[in-house]
């Protein structure tokens, strides 16, 4: 079981662009969600996942049909948000114990950090984040919110290429 933070970001290493969060910029990039380090693959092995509150709203805002997570969800918060169909969990526990809650929801699978990179940090400062899966897009963004605010080193387990983007897996050093 490993705690893994999943995500696409710009060249320059932002995950979203504008004061709305908005990801319009991969939109003009080209990936196979069944190629190499694919998102198909990665959530097969998932459990369990966490997101903060801007995830959860862009979530909300963009999806198009059901719920689209068929195992748990935990979104930290302090914010109310509407119930959605599915198994939303709402929490503002500290990190540690949301882990916990995650890891026994898992059931022996992996649990994935879906973001944003300010709470992916904060597992990593508890010392809960084993990977990081990170597809770079060919685009420059300049500003908006960093991939993951810290100062993490990390080992890098794989270097593929998936259409337009440049995967890489990597580990976190202890």
């Amino acid at each position: 079981m490993l705690t893994q933070y999943f995500t696409a970001c710009s060249l320059d290493g932002f995950i979203a662009s504008d004061p709305e969060d908005g990801l319009t910029w991969l939109e003009v990039c080209d990936g196979d969600p069944d190629g190499p380090q694919g998102y198909n693959a990665f959530i097969a092995e998932v459990g369990a996942l966490v997101m903060g509150a801007t995830t959860y709203q862009w979530v909300l805002d963009h999806q198009d049909g059901p719920w689209p997570y068929e195992i748990p969800v935990w979104v930290v918060t302090h914010r109310t948000f509407p119930q959605p169909t599915g198994d939303v969990r709402f929490s503002s526990a500290p990190i540690p114990e949301i882990h916990t809650a995650l890891v026994e929801a898992a059931r022996g699978r992996n649990v994935w950090l879906a973001g944003g990179g300010d709470l992916v940090g904060q597992f990593h400062d508890h010392g809960l984040l084993d990977e990081i899966w990170v597809q770079q897009a060919p685009v420059m963004l300049g500003a908006g919110a960093p991939l993951l605010p810290r100062r993490i080193e990390l080992e890098q387990i794989e270097l593929v290429e998936n259409g337009d983007f440049a995967c890489r897996r990597l580990r976190v050093k202890r």
